[in-house]
């Protein structure tokens, strides 16, 4: 996830807070209002908080499977 990479370049780790919103670097505008772009932004604290409280019910081929379900919107 490109959200997650982003972020533990920059902070050298992957302990984000919950509340933390991502805004993607580089790009992809997905709206427009007022004729100005909005940048990509993922809840990223979210989004991580939840894949490690789930991560326990997953099997264990998909536990070991480092590719994300959906790794940008869109793909997957």
């Amino acid at each position: 996830m490109w959200g997650a990479q982003q972020y533990h370049a920059r902070e050298g780790h992957l302990r984000v807070p919950r509340k933390h919103i991502e805004h993607l670097a580089g790009g992809a505008a997905v709206g427009r209002q007022n004729g100005a772009e909005e940048p990509l932004t993922v809840r990223l604290g979210t989004w991580l908080d939840n894949a490690r409280k789930r991560a326990s019910k997953l099997t264990k081929q998909r536990r070991a499977d480092p590719r994300p379900t959906h790794a940008h919107p869109g793909q997957g």
